[in-house]
């Protein structure tokens, strides 16, 4: 029965995940790209999960691993005919190689993985202001890296020419993957100790966990998710290094705060909650109509709004809309 319980704080998220993925096959064409991208969001915020909700610790660096992972799976799957044209600086090393779509994907979570332990190495023995600061400086010099470095990938200019393989089913499967992650690490000994050290660091150092290492594997693991998502997210639309910088971080804390930071059931709600706001203003701010009436919404509205939802949410109720718990139908066992 302990088991039975436990196992409704996977498929609540899960099967919401596929709501949103049977309702995206039935509506139209050009809103479909919607429900994609959603749940391409909902991989990416369930990578944050998996450091900050475990944690307790705020990081404004886990968009680098998106970014890092859509180079690596956009710079791998340019056809080697056309990267010439688009990316004439590329090391001779990238410029030769071309991957398929699933190999690229694997690339870019191992890339992400794999630059998440390289920083979280010194980065981890931080906690509160330091981190938070330490962390954004990641994301500087990544978003920097990527912009001027023309030897890595197309610069300044927008990734073409990237296969556009990922729709609602190879969205569903990655953000299903990462919730299936992100699940089996709550599960395990290494996510408990990591919330015991979130609840109480010096009662957990006293019963021999190490605060260090704990997060240092969560921050790897939450990278490796995270550049799963980049891949994804290269693959569904054209990107420039703005598309993977601080809107991008924004929006996806703002999902994690309103849906609840420290349950994959908060994470998974609100990406998809969020998700669906954001593109309604995204669509009035071109203009649309609600009930025959007409609605056009000045440019920026969606930020503003998003921005006030997180701010009333950190006031009203700080653990989100979920509270912070995970789905449940069956009462905790006994």
């Amino acid at each position: 029965m302990r088991r039975l319980v436990e196992l409704q704080h996977l498929l609540g998220p899960a099967v919401l995940v596929v709501v949103t993925a049977l309702v995206g096959t039935i509506v139209s064409s050009s809103t479909e790209t919607y429900f994609i991208d959603a749940l391409v969001k909902v991989a990416i915020v369930v990578g944050l999960y998996v450091f900050i909700g475990n944690s307790g610790v705020l990081s404004f660096g886990q968009i680098s691993f998106v970014a890092l992972g859509a180079w690596t799976a956009g710079v791998l799957s340019v056809p080697r005919s056309e990267k010439p044209a688009i990316m004439p600086n590329l090391a001779h090393a990238l410029a030769e190689r071309t991957t398929g779509n699933l190999t690229s994907l694997a690339a870019a979570a191992l890339v992400g993985g794999a630059c998440a332990f390289v920083v979280g190495v010194p980065l981890m023995r931080l906690s509160g202001l330091a981190a938070g600061i330490a962390t954004f400086a990641v994301l500087e010099i990544t978003h920097n890296l990527l912009r001027y470095q023309e030897r890595i990938g197309p610069g300044l200019n927008t990734f073409s020419s990237v296969p556009e393989t990922t729709d609602l089913r190879q969205a569903a499967l990655g953000a299903l993957l990462a919730v299936v992650i992100a699940y089996a690490y709550a599960r395990s000994r290494f996510g408990r100790l990591l919330r015991a050290t979130r609840e109480d660091s010096a009662a957990a150092r006293a019963v021999g966990a190490s605060v260090y290492r704990q997060r240092l594997l969560a921050f790897t693991l939450s990278g490796l998710v995270a550049g799963l998502a980049g891949g994804l997210y290269v693959h569904l639309l054209p990107l420039n290094t703005e598309a993977v910088y601080l809107d991008l971080t924004f929006i996806t804390l703002a999902m994690l705060v309103v849906g609840g930071a420290t349950s994959l059931w908060g994470a998974v709600v609100g990406a998809l909650a969020v998700s669906a706001l954001d593109s309604y203003l995204a669509i009035a701010e071109n203009g649309t109509t609600i009930l025959g009436h007409p609605v056009d919404l000045p440019a920026g509205t969606r930020v503003i709004v998003v921005g006030t939802l997180m701010a009333l949410v950190l006031i009203l109720r700080p653990t989100g809309i979920t509270g912070g718990r995970e789905f449940r139908i069956w009462p905790r066992a006994t």
